[in-house]
């Protein structure tokens, strides 16, 4: 099986794409074909971000043509590059393989998970490849950037190519190319399974929390979890699932240095939070803390209010009490 594209400077989107095509059962181990003829085209298996066509019939994967238009759908509007082409045919396949590779004995994955995965790792890493590779701006503004950020994935890519005083020959080419194809490979890989393995199933914790709440305080608006976890993206959508009119406000955990109150944001996002820690006390420490507060035990609370330490649970569990009383 063969996978053409184009030769020249490279790019995040096809070295992506061409890793995720080999991932596949119906081309794992295709050898990869650059250049400009447009025979070798023709005669490979699959063609992706070159060839000014897209018809996933005949497998062909560009989006450099004018009439492009495609997107990936379900809420999401970022134009495709090569590798969101791939990834919309094929990632649901690539997201069940790993689910089931993920399982102890190898079961087949819920739907529903699978579909949820695969979601998530199109607006976590994928999306951005594609704003990027199609000039997209992250944000609606005339603003200039206020600094530069040259670490991303993308960025990476772009400087494995050949540098202008060094050979710039196909195999020299090749060679770098293939670079960026681990390289980017092994990100999606590695974010595939934190997704998988670690953010899906700590749903089941905030899930928890919120049963248990009222147990926590009257309110039903402070949150404790069993153990410290991705929480922030879970919670609003059982929020949004549940139809909760009462929102929570804090969450506590215990961490090795005693238990945490955090604030919850407006979204995951945000720096703004749905009710702080008293304004009185932000930014002051330890016992000066507690004798302001008249709690036992303060260690902190951050000077923008979104997040204090006490030594126990009954001091965080005050701390985030007097912070629901603030007006």
């Amino acid at each position: 099986m063969t996978i053409a594209t184009h030769d020249g400077a490279f790019h995040c989107d096809e070295a992506l794409g061409c890793y995720l095509l080999r991932r596949t059962r119906e081309f794992a181990g295709a050898s990869v074909d650059r250049s400009r003829d447009a025979e070798r085209w023709a005669a490979a298996d699959v063609v992706i971000d070159v060839g000014a066509v897209y018809d996933a019939d005949k497998k062909l994967y560009d989006h450099h043509q004018r009439e492009f238009t495609e997107t990936f759908g379900r809420g999401f509007t970022t134009k495709l590059s090569s590798a969101g082409l791939v990834y919309k045919h094929y990632g649901l396949e690539l997201v069940r393989d790993a689910l089931r590779a993920a399982s102890a004995g190898g079961e087949e994955p819920n739907e529903k998970t699978v579909e949820k995965i695969y979601l998530k790792m199109y607006e976590e890493f994928i999306e951005g490849v594609d704003g990027i590779d199609n000039g997209v701006n992250m944000y609606d503004t005339k603003e200039p950037a206020k600094y530069k950020e040259n670490t991303g994935l993308s960025s990476r890519v772009k400087r494995l190519n050949p540098a202008w005083d060094e050979p710039s020959t196909p195999e020299k080419q090749m060679e770098q190319f293939m670079k960026a194809v681990e390289m980017t490979g092994r990100e999606f890989d590695e974010l595939l399974e934190y997704y998988a393995c670690k953010w899906l199933p700590a749903r089941t914790h905030v899930e928890r929390a919120l049963d248990k709440a009222k147990s926590v305080h009257e309110s039903g608006e402070i949150l404790l979890l069993e153990t410290f976890c991705p929480w922030k993206e879970h919670l609003y959508e059982i929020e949004a699932e549940r139809g909760l009119t009462t929102l929570p406000k804090f969450v506590l955990w215990q961490d090795p240095k005693g238990y945490r109150v955090s604030t919850i944001p407006l979204t995951a996002s945000s720096f703004e939070f749905r009710k702080g820690l008293p304004t009185a006390w932000r930014g002051v420490r330890d016992s000066a803390l507690s004798e302001l507060s008249g709690i036992p035990g303060c260690v902190f609370i951050h000077a923008a209010g979104f997040i204090g330490g006490n030594d126990t649970y009954e001091g965080a569990l005050a701390m985030a009490v007097a912070g629901l009383k603030m007006d």
